[in-house]
């Protein structure tokens, strides 16, 4: 007989989980919302920000190294951008989906090369590591600031979509991209923003997740990336809050299945599972918002 003590570990445990999907599935929702882009090379611009931090913090100090490897994961989400996607903008959907798929592959490559392959340890973030005791139930900091974390920073979303200019612009762009250039919107303007912010997340994300599993390699970027890809279908694609909510139920069921020795090796088929009820029954949006736009915030 389990204690409570032990279901609330699993809780934490998925609500940890949970949120790392949140971060990396809205990036894939907000590009969805304006380009109807399904941006695979996502979970790849995540684990590049993990191998960026491995080579940054050799020579520079951690708290220069965070702010710097941010700035290159949202450097990097711009560079891919400008290359892969910008020129195909009047292309067929099939096309620039190709160009993601590639941007992927050549990423995995990029890092495979580099590395050799090889799994490199991610540096220690040391503040992150220490863990306090409330009762019986031992609780790491990491494992309490990334729920805390990201839900700050989806509430600040929120915020800076519903009432900057800038976010007004995206939520027109969402709605109609031909009408909102003839308005006047910069149109690459507002898709290179909504790149920032996803690449922006995705380096959050890579810090956290890569702090609590301790190493990165050329290829572990393509599970998280797809299980986020699985929340923002499930929460309702270029929905935000949708985003946000399929996450933390996949992370949750995933942590629950883990703890079953019987199951737990199902862990992953379950996520997936999961998509293709979804995409056979085509259930309306948790948040009750059908359009897939950037303004179902």
């Amino acid at each position: 007989m389990h204690t409570a003590t032990y279901y609330i570990d699993l809780l934490l445990s998925g609500i940890t989980v949970g949120s790392l999907y949140a971060l990396i599935a809205i990036g894939y929702t907000m590009v969805y919302g304006i380009l109807r882009l399904i941006n695979f090379a996502h979970g790849d611009i995540f684990m590049m920000s993990g191998f960026f931090m491995i080579y940054v913090s050799a020579t520079l100090p951690m708290a220069v190294s965070i702010p710097v490897v941010l700035l290159m994961t949202v450097l990097l989400g711009v560079l891919i951008e400008r290359a892969a996607y910008k020129p195909l903008r009047s292309a067929p959907r099939m096309s620039v989906m190709i160009s993601a798929i590639g941007v992927s592959y050549l990423l995995q490559n990029l890092a495979t090369y580099i590395t050799g392959g090889l799994a490199r340890p991610y540096p220690e973030i040391s503040f992150l590591k220490k863990s306090f005791a409330i009762g019986s139930l031992n609780i790491k900091i990491i494992t309490l600031l990334t729920p805390v974390l990201t839900i700050l920073l989806v509430i600040s979303l929120v915020i800076f979509i519903k009432h900057t200019k800038t976010g007004m612009a995206m939520r027109a762009v969402s709605k109609d991209f031909d009408t909102a250039r003839l308005m006047g919107i910069k149109v690459n303007s507002v898709i290179t923003v909504t790149f920032i912010i996803g690449s922006f997340l995705a380096g959050v994300g890579s810090i956290l997740y890569f702090t609590n599993y301790g190493q990165v390699s050329p290829t572990i970027g393509a599970m998280p990336g797809l299980k986020a890809f699985v929340a923002a279908v499930f929460g309702g694609i270029g929905s935000i809050p949708g985003a946000v909510l399929g996450a933390y139920i996949i992370g949750v069921c995933e942590s629950l299945i883990k703890a079953n020795d019987s199951i737990a090796i199902f862990s992953n088929a379950f996520t997936f599972a999961l998509l293709i009820v979804v995409l056979l029954f085509k259930p309306v949006s948790y948040t009750h918002l059908t359009l897939p736009t950037i303004c179902s915030v």
